[in-house]
């Protein structure tokens, strides 16, 4: 019997091979969390990516039935008065238009017929309106957690190309998307796979969107700097508002990106190839917090890490590094003509004429 409790008390752990264990454990558990991680944003990823396969099939089956694709932004005309029920002020979003392309058709027709207060079309873009504040999942990244309230937001923007100033309100963008003209696939004379469509953009943080001096240590991406009269004549300038990656002065920063999915103004559902991808971004409006910006350089923003997907004129999906070429962002905007930003540039211009051999 002492024999065997003998036995039976050296089969029990140390104090320190209890601890070893343990440390052992932390150790594969450290290891493991960052691939669990990476496979869940992996999976993200892929949906994000999908969403965008799915925008590109909705784009050209509106083409199929209209020979065109949809505006960035237009609609049923101004608005009697102030009264927003009475139309939607041309600032309906081309997303609408698609909403019975990506199995939103109900939405769609609720919003074409009114609802006895508010005319056919809908109420003004900007405005709320029990119909049309739903959540639509093909218009959100999986990857971003974005608002606290899902409704009516989307992750994906409409490239205006390399135009900077009057992008919100000229029907001569550069890129596929302009106000209230409808371009066709036979307008991209550049070529539908060297030709972006659509892209990311990371949704205001706080409700619908932040307004201007809400935020606090903004990075780069996440939002907007006001301020920047002239950001046409020299869009390098927008780096001045940013420093380590984060923005100098958060006051005069806001996120309007994605806040409405129904409102045509570039700041919601726009944007163009400036500024690289997940840069700063800066506008001309100044003092006003509101998404009306006329001029300025949107940059394409996502949760990725590295870069952004982009959705070409042929449905296929690239990422984009962050580290793309982007010329001279010293210089002006050019209104004909090869872009002066680089292969970023020229890959959101229609007819820019230039060569694209690797992006």
């Amino acid at each position: 019997m002492a024999q065997l409790s003998s036995n039976l008390r050296r089969r029990g752990f140390t104090l320190i091979e209890l601890l070893v264990v343990i440390a052992i454990i932390a150790v594969l558990i450290a290891l493991l969390l960052p691939a669990v991680q990476q496979a869940r944003e992996a999976a993200r990823r892929s949906q994000c990516k999908n969403n965008l396969k799915q925008l590109g099939l909705a784009l050209y089956n509106y083409h199929d039935v209209y020979t065109m694709f949809p505006y960035r932004k237009g609609g049923t005309g101004p608005r009697v008065g102030t009264d927003c029920n009475t139309a939607n002020s041309n600032r309906l979003s081309g997303f609408m238009p698609l909403m019975p392309y990506l199995e939103q058709a109900p939405l769609f027709n609720a919003v074409q017929k009114g609802d006895g207060t508010v005319q056919p079309g809908g109420p003004c873009g900007w405005a709320g309106w029990s119909v049309w504040d739903v959540a639509v999942p093909a218009l959100m990244c999986p990857s971003d957690p974005g608002s606290n309230e899902h409704r009516k937001v989307t992750n994906y923007v409409f490239s205006e190309g390399d135009t900077i100033n009057s992008y919100r309100d000229t029907q001569n963008v550069r890129g596929m998307f302009p106000y209230q003209r409808c371009l066709a696939e036979r307008d991209c004379l550049d070529g539908t796979s060297n030709t972006i469509f659509m892209s990311e953009i990371i949704r205001a943080r706080t409700g619908r969107y932040d307004a201007l001096g809400a935020l606090t240590s903004v990075r780069a991406n996440e939002g907007v700097a006001e301020g920047y009269a002239g950001i046409g004549s020299n869009p390098g300038a927008c780096f001045g508002a940013i420093s380590s990656g984060y923005y100098v002065n958060p006051a005069v920063v806001k996120n309007r990106g994605g806040g409405n999915a129904w409102d045509g103004q570039p700041e919601y559902v726009g944007f163009n190839t400036v500024m690289p991808p997940n840069g700063p971004s800066c506008v001309d409006m100044a003092g006003a917090g509101s998404g009306d910006s006329a001029h300025g350089v949107l940059a394409a923003r996502s949760r990725h890490v590295g870069g952004v997907q982009c959705l070409m004129g042929d449905g296929a999906v690239r990422f984009i590094s962050e580290n793309i070429d982007t010329g001279n962002l010293a210089l002006p905007q050019v209104t004909s003509g090869p872009s002066p930003y680089g292969v970023w540039g020229a890959l959101g211009t229609r007819d820019g004429g230039e060569p694209i051999s690797e992006f």
